[in-house]
This record gives structure tokens, C-alpha cells and sequence, in this order.
């Protein structure tokens, strides 16, 4: 974007058609891309948090969430089983960024970080030939890009693509980002009309509203925000990211993670009130023994604005996805879409905080789109988070981490996928990472069952502090029936499974 165009001007231009028209394209050679060595091939990991592949109408969502990526899903391998290895941003995205399950990351808790043994095992230390450049909305996933700052060509700060917020806060303490927030927020945010500055505090409302006020019209709900005064537009970052493309040396690895559809959904005008009265049609589902309670009517509404603020990252993605092909990019790169996690609007819960493991939560979306590629694959085996790290290593001809637990997917894979293959998920947000697990949901997906083991929630269980769920995910994908009590063998089986993976992984901290 020029200095010439306003912010105001630009979000006008992004609402109506692609700007990739205004970047002259990059020239070709035998198809490769200015500064490329030989036949490396370029990586660009696009993730959008919070991401429920339940949510998507190329997974048959009846909603028309994203028109953009189903025209585009026509040139990539699209996996319709692809499961999270968390179900928040923190144990999920460093699973992505390392190839291992959060019981071996041990990124357990939202102030947590990787374990040590892992600040040298992650995608950017696999690929230590390549220009490695990386950035996130996300504050907790900035802590992880932090551990991993040796093996970044370029960090990009944190602050860069925000228009207000606590960037200064992120830059000067990221050792101590969570205990610095707090104080900041205390200092000058109000939280609920209370703050322990009124003065700086009104201050700095008045600064925050004076930034944003030119795009209110632009967002009914709301300018979208990271934590209430960290605000940003997806246009700008994804107008960035084309230029940061034009000027990467070959072969580049980026990792860019971005928060829509996070919480909270400010979709854009252009889609405020887009799925208003559609009657859309939701299976009754009983509350869950883990469910706050949230009324019906405003999960509703939630779902809604949720579904809106997709198709507003569906628009961005297609934006930046036309310039990467018109541009020759395309010729030459790997380009993924995913998602750290899911989102639930079912069962008495709504988010992804909430040690539930159903679908919604815990499958996410996954698209590969081979460098020049002109054809679609559907893959509808199960996968895992964990195999995109090996995946990338064995397509672009890097050496493989011996470190991962994931494998290459299919169709990349030499063989065949294992139809038994065991699918993880976990978390344990108040347990301990440098003890035993004492608190967990752990989930095993193998066939066609899938079983989730929650342990250790006395307050929700009882004294027991135990549950076993077994869904057949083929006959009854909205896991409507439980069949633990009826398939007691096939329970006993991948509990067993799980149970020894669980005593593996503790094994270090006995």
C-alpha cells in the first residue's frame, strides 16, 4: 500500500477487488522465482486460529462460509479428517511448529512455552537452509516465534501489524510478556470501569478510539481486536504480506499465523448479517458435563457472527492466494492453509477453552497446494497437525527430523496410510508441565472410533474424577451416541493404547 492511499481508501479497494493488479508480477525463469538455488522449492504456512473445519462449506457446512477457498481447493490436496493436536492456541500451535504431541512439547499451559530439548526442534530449525520469516496476531504464539528466534531469518514483531495495543509492552518484555500485560492492562486498560491509573487510563482510551474511529463504519460489531485494545485489520496484514513475499531471497520459509476467526467475531460490513434468518439447521445436542451454561439463543448468535467473520478471511485468503498466482509465486512454492484449532457453539459450550474433545474443537481444516498446481486430491484418512512439519521436509527434499511423531501424508507418502494408524489429541491446561500428568484429555482416533479419556476432573466427575467417551465417527459424525458402555472391548483396547502412551511420556518426570 502507498503512503498515498489512506487507510480509509484501502479498505474500499480490499472490499471490491483483488490489489494484486497493482503489484507489477514477478518474473519467470524455467520457473523459478529471483534468487532461487537450483530446484529448492519456497514454504508459506498460512494459519487461521480458531478454525473449525465444521465450519467450512468445502466440508459441507451448509452455510457458504468460503466460496474463495473452494474455487481454490481445486488445484490442492484437501484433507477432509485432519485433527488438531490441541484444543487451544497454545498446545496446538507448537505441535504444528514442532511435529510431536503436547505431551512431549509440554506447552501445556497459556504462559507456557515449549520444553527446552524443543527450542532446537522445530520447522524453522529443519529448514536452517532456507530464509526463514515468521509472524502471529497472536500473543501466545509470539512466545513460541521467541523460543524459536535463533533459527528466524526475520521475527517480525508482534506490534507491526497492529493499528493500537500493547505492541510496546510485547517488545520490551518478552521474557516476562504475561506479568507485563497484566500490569499494563491494571495500569491503563479499564477493566469492567476500574483501573489503577483513571488518568493514563483515559487517556489511553482516547487514544485507542481516536486510532480506530475511521474503521467503525467498516466493522458493525466492531474493530477486530486481539485483547480489547490490541487492534488490527486483516486487509493491511495480508497487504504486507504480499509485499514481504516480493522481497524474500529464495527459497523462503514463512509461517504466518493470523487471528480471524478468533473470538471476538467483528465481521466485516460486507458480511454483517450475511447468514441473518437463513435458517440454518442444528442438531439438538444435551448439554455436557463440562458446559457453562451458555444460552441457546446467544450461542446462536455467536455462530452467526462466527460463520461471518469466515467469510471475511475466506475474501483475504483469495486475495492473497490470486496475487501469489499472477504474480508467478506459485510456480515455485508450497502454500498451506490450516488451523490451530476449533471452535464450539454446541452443547452448552461455546469457544475452545474447556477440556471437551468433540469435533468442532478438535477438526480443523487442511489444504496443500503443490507448487504449480492445477488439480484437486481428496484425502479422507485421518491426519494429524503433527504430519505437516515431516510432510513439508520429505516434499521440498530436506532432511528428515528424527524428532517428530507425525509421518509424511498422502498422496506424498511412499506407502499407503495405515488404516489403524493411531490419531492423537491432548490437553491439560491445569496440570503441571514439569510433573506427571495429573489433569488431561487425552484423545485416541483409530478407524473409525474415536475415544477421548478425561482424567483427573474431580470438580466435574465426582470422586472418580474420570470419564470415557467412544464415538464410530463414520455412522455418527455429530457424536450423538456414546457407545462406551455397548463397545466395552474396543474401549478397553485404545484405553490400554492411550493409557501406555500416557506412562511413555511420564516416564521423564517420575
Amino acid at each position: 500500500m502507498t503512503k498515498s492511499v489512506s487507510r480509509r481508501d484501502f479498505l474500499k479497494m480490499a472490499a471490491l477487488t483483488s490489489l494484486s493488479i497493482s503489484i507489477p508480477p514477478l518474473t519467470k525463469s524455467a520457473g523459478l522465482l529471483p534468487g532461487a538455488r537450483g530446484d529448492e522449492q519456497n514454504v508459506l504456512v498460512i494459519v487461521f486460529d480458531a478454525l473449525s473445519a465444521y465450519h467450512i462449506s468445502l466440508y459441507g457446512y451448509s452455510r457458504k462460509t468460503t466460496p474463495n477457498l473452494a474455487r481454490l481447493a481445486e488445484k490442492a490436496v484437501v484433507y477432509h479428517n485432519h485433527f488438531a493436536a490441541g484444543s487451544f492456541t497454545v498446545p496446538g500451535t507448537a505441535s504444528l511448529l514442532t511435529g510431536v504431541y503436547p505431551w512431549k512439547h509440554r506447552a501445556f499451559r497459556f504462559e507456557n512455552g515449549v520444553a527446552k530439548p524443543f527450542l532446537t526442534k522445530s520447522i524453522f530449525h529443519a529448514f536452517d537452509s532456507y530464509y526463514r520469516v515468521a509472524y502471529s496476531h497472536n500473543p501466545h504464539v509470539v512466545r513460541f516465534l521467541s523460543q524459536f528466534a535463533a533459527d528466524l531469518t526475520k521475527f517480525i514483531p508482534y506490534e507491526q501489524l497492529l493499528l493500537t495495543g500493547t505492541g510496546l509492552v510485547q517488545a520490551l518484555f518478552q521474557n516476562d510478556d504475561d506479568i507485563a500485560n497484566i500490569s499494563w492492562s491494571r495500569t491503563m486498560v479499564k477493566d469492567e470501569g476500574v483501573s489503577y491509573s483513571l488518568f493514563l487510563s483515559n487517556l489511553y482510551k482516547m487514544y485507542n478510539e481516536n486510532k480506530v474511529k475511521t474503521f467503525k463504519s467498516y466493522f458493525p460489531i466492531g474493530v477486530p481486536t486481539i485483547k480489547g485494545d490490541d487492534h488490527y485489520l486483516l486487509e493491511e496484514a495480508i497487504e504486507w504480506l504480499k509485499n514481504e513475499i516480493q522481497a524474500m531471497p529464495q527459497p523462503f520459509l514463512g509461517y504466518f499465523h493470523f487471528m480471524p476467526p478468533h473470538d471476538p467475531y467483528t465481521p466485516h460490513i460486507d458480511f454483517f448479517g450475511y447468514f441473518e434468518n437463513d435458517g440454518l439447521k442444528i442438531a439438538e445436542k444435551p448439554d455436557d458435563r463440562f458446559a457453562s451454561s451458555r444460552p441457546f439463543e446467544l450461542m446462536l448468535t455467536k455462530r452467526k457472527e462466527y460463520d461471518e467473520f469466515i467469510l471475511y478471511l475466506d475474501r483475504e485468503f483469495g486475495r492473497l492466494f490470486d496475487h501469489l498466482e499472477s504474480s508467478g509465486v506459485l510456480e515455485n512454492t508450497w502454500v498451506i492453509f490450516t488451523s490451530d484449532h476449533g471452535e464450539m457453539f454446541e452443547r452448552g459450550i461455546q469457544g475452545h477453552i474447556t477440556p471437551a474433545f468433540y469435533q468442532p474443537l478438535i477438526r480443523v481444516p487442511l489444504l496443500i497446494f503443490p507448487p504449480g498446481g492445477t488439480a484437486r486430491t481428496d484425502i479422507h484418512s485421518p491426519t494429524s497437525a503433527v504430519d505437516l512439519l515431516p510432510t513439508l521436509l520429505h516434499v521440498t527434499g530436506q532432511k528428515t527430523a528424527d524428532w517428530v511423531d507425525g509421518v509424511t501424508l498422502p498422496p506424498f507418502a511412499p506407502s499407503a496410510p495405515d488404516p489403524e494408524r493411531n490419531i492423537y489429541a491432548f490437553q491439560a491446561y491445569r496440570s503441571d508441565p514439569d510433573s506427571t500428568l495429573k489433569q488431561a484429555t487425552g484423545m485416541l482416533v483409530k478407524g473409525k472410533y474415536k475415544l477421548t479419556y478425561y482424567s483427573g476432573y474431580y470438580d466435574e466427575l465426582g470422586a472418580d474424577g474420570k470419564l470415557v467417551q467412544l464415538f464410530d465417527l463414520e455412522s455418527d459424525p455429530e457424536e450423538l451416541n456414546d457407545l462406551s458402555s455397548l463397545e466395552k472391548d474396543v474401549v478397553k483396547n485404545l484405553l490400554l493404547e492411550l493409557k501406555e502412551k500416557y506412562a511413555e511420556v511420564n516416564e521423564p518426570y517420575l
